[in-house]
């Protein structure tokens, strides 16, 4: 029997519907949730997340303003640019698309943004709460995978979730996330030795590598449920994940396809993030 295909687009519209009254409910007590988006360079991939995530604010009500600059600004120019939205307090939510240009520092950068502002996750100091299991702004993609998980009823706690990538906006983040769920889990790597052994033991496996069709059939554990991170694209121009979706779904019980899995979810969660920075600054 072929694997569930989890749909990442109806869940993240049964979401956002629950965010969009989140949002009405806020702008009735006189708070309108906005996030400043801000965008270095003309690169087409960080301008189209850009307008899918300006787009996905609109939806449900957020304001989104966005701050573009060329791509031969200077780093000191950008954190100050950083430190004006952490000082408006109009701005609740700060995201800035990456990559950026090689004179910039990304981590100064993301250590700039004031914690309770950042809805991406990635600050430190946002990290070490999550590590610690404190409340906190969760990395968006994490989020968004624990959600779809969770979304299926099935019990994690103790299950052995597998996670084939170590990044640190996606693979060693969901990992913890996971291990707060009390699973058990295993990282792996390019300098991993025997991967199809390890990959074949999970009950979840997680994949966020970019590479195109790196886990096969013979990769998977019958009934596993494998979510597929990767967004590649091949020299036909079809996108296609880390997991060969053909092969794969013949063999694990739940599967997300690549586009409309993930992607729509971390979107979501960005969306989640933001309303709660707006809930939590109002009351400060």
């Amino acid at each position: 029997m072929s694997a569930y295909i989890i749909n990442g687009l109806e869940l993240a519209k049964e979401k956002r519907a629950q965010l969009a009254k989140e949002v009405e409910q806020l702008k009735s007590e006189g708070i309108q949730p906005t996030l400043a988006v801000v965008l270095v360079g003309d690169h087409p991939a960080s301008q189209s997340y850009v307008k899918a995530k300006q787009k996905a604010c609109e939806e449900i009500g957020i304001r989104s303003k966005l701050l573009a600059f060329p791509s031969d600004i200077t780093e000191s120019f950008l954190l100050e640019q950083i430190q004006a939205l952490n000082a408006d307090d109009s701005i609740h939510g700060i995201l800035v698309q990456l990559p950026l240009p090689k004179q910039i520092d990304e981590l100064k950068v993301i250590e700039t943004i004031a914690p309770q502002k950042d809805v991406d996750g990635f600050h430190p100091l946002n990290i070490g709460r999550m590590m610690t299991g404190q409340k906190t702004f969760l990395p968006c993609t994490p989020y968004g995978i624990l959600f779809m998980i969770q979304s299926l009823n099935v019990e994690i706690a103790g299950k052995h979730v597998v996670v084939v990538g170590r990044s640190n906006i996606v693979g060693k983040p969901v990992g913890q996330l996971f291990l707060r769920e009390h699973a058990t889990v295993t990282y792996c790597h390019s300098r991993t030795k025997n991967l199809r052994e390890i990959t074949r033991q999970a009950d979840i496996l997680i994949v966020a590598v970019g590479k195109p069709n790196l886990i096969r059939a013979e990769d998977v554990k019958k009934g596993a449920i494998v979510i597929d991170v990767g967004v590649n694209r091949l020299e036909n121009g079809k996108l296609c994940g880390d997991v060969h979706f053909e092969e794969v779904k013949e063999v694990a019980s739940y599967l997300t396809p690549v586009p409309k899995g993930v992607g729509p979810m971390t979107i979501t969660m960005l969306l989640h993030n933001t309303i709660q920075a707006a809930r939590e600054q109002k009351g400060k």
